[in-house]
């Protein structure tokens, strides 16, 4: 009994705030399907780690699920056609990305037939298959982590031999305000996310697999108690309640509220045995396998008291925002802020013609009540509340003064990797001071630091390896130089020896003997005819 208790108990992490859910807006009603739009722009790249390569041409005629871009390298994800329709173009496009910059992005004019390209055949016996060609297929279908990671998928489920994998934790917590794509899915469609899990398992070599849900959403933790109980998974398989708590759906913290284990700093969850998966991807991992089926659309919630008609909406990738906004009613009033993501993590949207995307959970239209200004940044007072609610235990306030001074070498003593931008120490700045685009810049910089720091490495690397051609064909030009002296001088030497000098004497005499011969034979001639 007491190992069951053990196993059921849940641990806190440090910090964390109670903010108000505000799901209500959004989740009261099914999940709808939303018309195709006249034109989808489809980036390249929805992922961390390297860009696909395009493998179409401008002019081809493309069918639904088709493979656009392929993944391009071990960090990466394919990227497939959301409909059936042609190529238009290949070209930069604005995106959804807290830059505001455009990438290079597949624009394509649907046919409205959304015919599907012939799908290779589905893994319905997955667990007869060799583990490297089950993970071969999540990478085909462009699969990445949909809780806003964007992580490749199939690299997680393949943590390598020396990291063997304990538990396998499913994140259905949804912590952030307003969203509630996560609540739908689980609601309507369990089985498949249990079919996910039961393959990422197959995968990971059996470990145990954990739910979080978080207390707020009874109606999925009905639905997911209801799909495992007309499963065989029970045995390793269990759902747990977590307390409504911002941000315990972060990665570390969720490990932390589950397992009691810490993940150590600039480590990931599989060096202590630990993979994190988002529900969402579960379900996608259940349609790559089980039906073939790529990641080719997502659920989006559309909220915010600025939205007509708030609600969750499946969408295909490359839909522009405003085409979804518009099929939730529109606005009713000018936003005060139209945010890609909740209100604590996502960020301003730029141009509503970006499209979604893979890691897109949110449009949040903000009304000037919801987020009124909080006017002009003050001095920092050193109250300490933001070190408080870290829930990654760290130092806020001075991570802050080094990164406003510039400072990226203190930063990075600080540990400003391990900050996860969750928004809670300036939510609660008394300053008002915007702390995470403090962070944000300063991990820009870095990397761009990092980044100049690689080329330059790269542009030494070539330049000693050209140093070094030149030197070697200049030694191997010297080599055949002194080659060829040596020949000649070898040949002059045998050219002076005794016998040499003999030969050119007797052939020096016959050549005077002949000249005077001919010489005697030219004067005989001349007398007889005189």
């Amino acid at each position: 009994m007491l190992s069951l208790l053990n196993r059921r108990r849940l641990w806190r992490f440090h910090g964390g705030l109670h903010l108000p859910d505000e799901k209500a807006l959004s989740n009261g009603h099914p999940v709808v399907s939303m018309p195709l739009p006249r034109q989808l722009v489809i980036p390249l790249q929805q992922h961390i780690g390297r860009r696909a390569r395009p493998i179409v041409e401008v002019g081809e005629r493309l069918l639904t699920g088709q493979l656009l871009a392929r993944a391009e390298g071990d960090i990466s994800a394919c990227v497939h056609a959301s409909t059936s329709g042609t190529l238009i173009a290949i070209e930069e496009h604005p995106v959804p990305h807290p830059s505001g910059l455009s990438a290079l992005c597949a624009i394509i004019a649907p046919d409205g037939e959304d015919a599907w390209a012939t799908p290779p055949e589905p893994l319905t016996h997955y667990a007869q298959c060799d583990p490297a060609t089950v993970r071969e297929r999540i990478r085909w279908a462009g699969i990445v982590g949909l809780g806003g990671a964007s992580f490749p998928t199939s690299v997680k489920l393949n943590p390598g031999p020396d990291q063997p994998i304990q538990t396998l934790i499913l994140n259905g917590v949804e912590c952030e305000p307003y969203i509630t794509c996560d609540d739908r899915l689980m609601r309507e469609r369990a089985g498949d996310i249990l079919a996910g899990a039961r393959i990422m398992h197959y995968l990971l070599g059996d470990p145990r697999v954990l739910i979080g849900i978080e207390d707020n959403k009874p109606e999925a933790i009905a639905a997911m108690r209801a799909a495992l109980a007309e499963t065989d998974m029970a045995g390793y398989t269990e759902i747990r309640v977590v307390p409504t708590q911002y941000p315990s759906g972060g990665e570390k913290q969720l490990i932390r509220i589950l397992t009691g284990r810490e993940v150590p700093s600039h480590a990931i969850p599989a060096r202590i045995g630990i993979v994190c998966q988002n529900v969402g991807s579960a379900a996608a991992v259940a349609d790559a396998v089980l039906r073939s089926r790529p990641l080719v659309s997502r659920i989006v919630t559309v909220t915010g008291r600025a939205i007509a008609d708030p609600r969750n909406v499946e969408v295909r990738m490359g839909t522009p925002i405003a085409d979804v906004i518009d099929f939730c009613g529109g606005l009713r009033e000018t936003p005060r802020k139209l945010l890609c993501g909740g209100p604590m993590m996502g960020f301003a949207l730029q141009d509503t013609q970006a499209p979604i995307i893979k890691p897109s959970n949110c449009i949040l239209a903000l009304t000037e009540e919801e987020s009124p200004d909080p006017g002009s940044a003050l001095a920092c007072i050193r109250c300490g509340r933001c070190a408080e609610v870290c829930p990654a235990k760290l130092l806020p306030q001075q991570i802050y003064w080094h990164a406003r001074a510039k400072d990226l070498d203190r930063v990075q003593d600080y540990n400003l990797f391990d900050c996860i931008e969750c928004g809670c120490c300036a939510q609660v700045c008394p300053s008002h001071i915007p702390l995470v685009q403090y962070y944000r810049y300063a991990k820009n910089e870095i990397w761009a630091r990092e980044e100049e720091k690689r080329k330059a490495e790269l542009a030494r690397a070539r330049h000693e390896a050209k140093q070094a051609r030149i030197e070697r064909q200049e030694r191997e030009r010297q080599a055949r130089l002194r080659q060829k002296k040596d020949t000649l001088a070898a040949a002059t030497s045998d050219a002076s020896g005794p016998a040499a000098k003999q030969a050119a004497i007797e052939a020096a005499t016959r050549r005077a003997s002949a000249k005077r011969a001919a010489a005697l034979d030219q004067t005989e001639t001349s007398k007889g005819v005189s």
